[in-house]
């Protein structure tokens, strides 16, 4: 071969490389939201053996619905928020995805969901937590335009900063959690967050739940995470029950979401009123239940909670069950106004 054709094939390489290289350095595209569609199914009573009743324990019920879709990722809903005037809302599944909708309402009854999209939560760099290992994204907490996300078996909370301003597109970072030389169980790890409010003298602190992580006094572990550390904090662990999520009523006062489950006897729930001045490091938190459900009530695998005040200054808690992608349960949300 010539000196040209040695030339023209040297540049043949180098330019072959260079495509290969520029084809390999491509970013991966980002997932957009996609638009799916939910079926909603009144669930007029919350005992359909008592079908009149409203009033359970410090609560009323105002309405609910069964929730399908034939989107492949709809399902598995571990922890929702509402915006302040609860017709936002805003959700994770225990794989990865965001779910947001908007809460139609008709009077004080909840009536569907529309305009409804789903998108993979991201990580750093733009991949999603779930192709990171983490996957199971069971807590979530929205502030001033921050979101907090809490994978269980990881046992890693994210953080969106600009969530505010790029939604279901914004990019997590992760935070340490001090579990210290005691680790989480795999399965029963941080299953609840939420931003500590006035009048704590913790505010602006994130308090993070486990969901059946035992202390050796054999209560429910959690943190308090801020900017001068961290240190522990537990649940009285009873009757078999674990942590699902928490919220704070407009007071400042926690509730805690706990969950019940047995084989034999099948689900139950309960919602206990916990003192904003208790929630201090070190302590272990208690509190009166407000409300409880079980197999008579139209319960199933309660795991989200959230409260917001509706257009009459009512405080509504809105509780949402984990169907954990299972033809055998249901997705069900349930609201009930606050009479404490």
């Amino acid at each position: 071969m010539d000196r040209r054709g040695l030339l023209a094939l040297a540049g043949g390489v180098v330019a072959a490389a260079a495509t290969s290289a520029s084809v390999v350095a491509q970013p991966r595209p980002v997932p957009r939201p996609v638009s799916i569609t939910i079926r909603s199914f009144p669930v007029t009573s919350f005992l359909p053996g008592d079908a009149g009743r409203s009033r359970f324990g410090q609560l009323e019920y105002r309405g609910g619905l069964e929730l399908q879709s034939d989107h492949p990722h709809f399902g598995g809903l571990s922890s929702l928020r509402l915006d302040p005037a609860g017709r936002q809302l805003t959700a994770i599944t225990d794989k990865g995805f965001w779910l947001g909708a908007q809460v139609d309402m008709e009077g004080p009854r909840i009536a569907g969901l529309s305009q409804a999209r789903m998108a993979p939560v991201l990580g750093p760099g733009g991949r999603t937590l779930a192709s990171t290992g983490n996957w199971d994204t069971e807590a979530l907490w929205i502030e001033g335009g921050t979101a907090w996300i809490g994978v269980e078996r990881t046992h890693r909370i994210f953080r969106f900063d600009t969530f505010g301003r790029e939604g279901f597109l914004a990019r997590g970072t992760s935070i340490p959690v001090p579990m210290g030389s005691q680790r989480l169980p795999s399965n029963r790890g941080i299953e609840a967050i939420g931003v500590l409010p006035r009048p704590s003298p913790l505010a602006g602190t994130l308090l993070a739940l486990s969901e059946r992580g035992l202390n050796p006094a054999g209560d429910i572990r959690g943190f308090l995470i801020g900017r001068d550390g961290s240190s522990e904090i537990a649940v009285r662990r009873t009757n078999d029950f674990d942590v699902t999520d928490l919220a704070f009523l407009p007071n400042g006062d926690l509730l805690i979401l706990e969950r019940w489950f047995s084989a034999w006897r099948g689900v139950a729930f309960r919602i206990r009123r916990i003192g904003i001045d208790a929630v201090r490091a070190g302590a272990t938190l208690d509190g009166p239940i407000i409300v409880s459900g079980d197999m008579s009530a139209q319960v199933d695998n309660m795991e989200g909670l959230a409260v917001h005040r509706d257009a009459d200054g009512e405080t509504i808690l809105t509780i949402v069950s984990d169907n954990n992608f299972s033809f055998l349960q249901r997705t069900l949300i349930l609201q009930f106004a606050w009479k404490g």
